[in-house]
């Protein structure tokens, strides 16, 4: 069902997030005609200290109601797959020494999410029992690790239950372009397009 597009406020928003994580109709499902149950939670990057609030807020909500959250961090994810890898001081050694570009490709091949971050995740979900998942630190992570490319190669890993990532920035849907997700509200080429935007869902 759509929803008015008009912005909340803080207080809207996060009873939305309550009520609708925590419904039958969003644990099962329903209402996404057979699309991946992805889910964009799209904020100002402005607001980023008190979105991280809210999360930790509605966290405790949901598991007042009775529902587990398995959060995963990217950025603390990305530097525990450095460590595991003996690489992490190396890299942080390294970081004066070579250009911006050469740091971005370094850091891109050892974080692919195909061959090394996604594994990651799915050995995450694997051990633990959960009833939505939680993907935040998109931000910490660009441009090393980019959101649509995590969504696309998460999209056989997650498909069980629900995923909703906190985007700084915003989702959108032009029937000219598609869909695009746009960090930090300037970065236009992070085309995505089987999310939902939790927002424009209702119960």
């Amino acid at each position: 069902m759509m929803v008015s597009r008009r912005r909340k406020s803080g207080k809207e928003r996060f009873d939305h997030l309550v009520a609708v994580i925590s419904s039958e109709r969003f644990l099962k499902k329903q209402g996404l005609g057979n699309e991946v149950p992805f889910f964009i939670c799209p904020y100002d990057p402005e607001d980023a200290v008190e979105m991280e609030r809210q999360r930790g807020h509605l966290t405790n909500q949901l598991s007042n109601r009775g529902l587990t959250v398995l959060e995963i961090n990217l950025y603390d994810l990305a530097i525990q797959l450095l460590q595991d890898r003996g690489i992490w001081t190396d890299i942080v050694d390294a970081e004066s020494s070579i250009s911006k570009a050469e740091l971005k490709e370094l850091l891109q091949g050892v974080l692919d999410p195909e061959t090394h971050l996604i594994p990651a995740i799915a050995d995450r979900l694997r051990a633990a029992k959960y009833d939505v998942l939680f993907l935040s630190g998109v931000g910490e992570v660009f441009p090393y690790i980019r959101s649509h490319n995590v969504l696309n190669n998460l999209q056989s890993t997650a498909k069980d239950r629900p995923t909703v990532m906190f985007f700084p920035g915003s989702y959108t849907h032009e029937l000219a372009t598609g869909a695009s997700l746009d960090l930090f509200g300037r970065l236009h080429d992070d085309k995505y397009y089987r999310a939902f935007n939790i927002f424009h869902y209702e119960v």
